[in-house]
């Protein structure tokens, strides 16, 4: 949204953006670090350059929790933002909810896990969804010995298969059908009647709402994810708009390639309501390409029934990613 602004100034408004971090990874090429394909600086974005090159104002902190009748966002060190209109994109965090999830480092934040990270030669995945399959081949390509762990499937049929085949031929110990049932000190897995000791696990598993989020006042819906419209407008606040992760939309997954569009709308949205227009509709397009890395410069592409493999896209991928972070940084 702010590299649209950038481009078409938002004459007549005042934009504050509040983030933890100046610079933050971006999540698509994440695997691609894991694996040494890009040093770290190649795929961060520029956050605060980005608020100064769209006109705004960057404030470095985070949301600790939003007061919906001053209209105002709360942050961990006391200090207050006001708001006539607030976006959120805030994404989401790991589910922490097998017992011993303390011995394990989450995923996110990114950059926290990327920190996190050391040379260690046994490690666990667990979770084995589009991104457990793509840091578990990118560790096994840098060289670590790697087990996933899989409670029950998270990918289309289709692309599950070719993951599966991708992992294996890469020599990840795919263990499809096996929950883990705890982590205990050491750390050891516990799943069914197994127990396996790691130098690391790592925790891929499900996306769970930001806790101060749940509890902010928003209409959510069971997981914590703030429920919007078609406008993108929180159903119990109109002032609020929710996008990517955060946000509940019926019959959109949580996925970088539509919250892009939905930034895009967003955009416009603001536009208009600084002329006190309504807010336009977001129209979500009818397939969206995924493409899974394998640790080596390979990958999958799937986009509704079309699937394809190889050397060459992985260049495609890269090519996409290349081009989103020189739009935005």
């Amino acid at each position: 949204m702010l590299s649209i602004f950038r481009k078409t100034p938002l004459y007549g408004a005042r934009i504050t953006l509040v983030s933890p971090r100046e610079r933050q990874l971006y999540s698509a090429m994440l695997p691609g670090i894991i694996a040494g394909h890009y040093r770290r600086q190649e795929a961060e974005i520029d956050v605060a350059g980005l608020a100064e090159m769209a006109y705004g104002e960057f404030v470095q902190g985070s949301i600790a929790r939003i007061d919906l009748e001053r209209r105002c966002a709360v942050l961990h060190d006391g200090r207050e933002i006001d708001y006539d209109y607030l976006s959120l994109n805030v994404g989401s965090t790991i589910d922490r909810s097998v017992p011993g999830a303390e011995h394990a480092l989450a995923a996110k934040p990114f950059e926290e896990f990327v920190d996190g990270l050391d040379r260690e030669r046994r490690i666990a995945v667990v979770g084995a969804g589009a991104a457990g399959a793509e840091i578990a081949m990118a560790l096994r390509w840098r060289g670590a010995a790697v087990t996933l762990y899989s409670g029950s499937p998270s990918l289309p049929g289709r692309l599950a298969r070719r993951a599966a085949r991708a992992m294996r031929r890469g020599g990840v110990d795919f263990r499809p059908g096996m929950a883990v049932d705890a982590i205990e000190a050491g750390p050891v897995i516990h799943a069914g009647t197994s127990r396996q000791e790691f130098d690391r696990v790592i925790l891929t598993t499900g996306a769970i709402a930001l806790p101060w989020l749940r509890d902010s006042g928003l209409q959510c819906d069971e997981q914590g994810f703030v429920l919007v419209g078609d406008t993108l407008q929180a159903a119990s606040h109109p002032e609020v708009f929710a996008v990517g992760d955060c946000a509940a939309l019926e019959g959109i997954p949580k996925s970088g390639v539509y919250a892009v569009r939905q930034g895009e709308t967003l955009a416009r949205t603001f536009a208009k309501l600084v002329r006190a227009e309504a807010p336009e509709e977001y129209r979500p397009q009818r397939r969206a390409l995924l493409i899974l890395t394998c640790g080596a410069k390979r990958a999958i592409a799937h986009w509704g029934n079309w699937r394809a493999e190889g050397w060459w896209v992985w260049r495609w991928k890269d090519w996409i990613d290349r081009r989103w972070l020189k739009s935005v940084n």
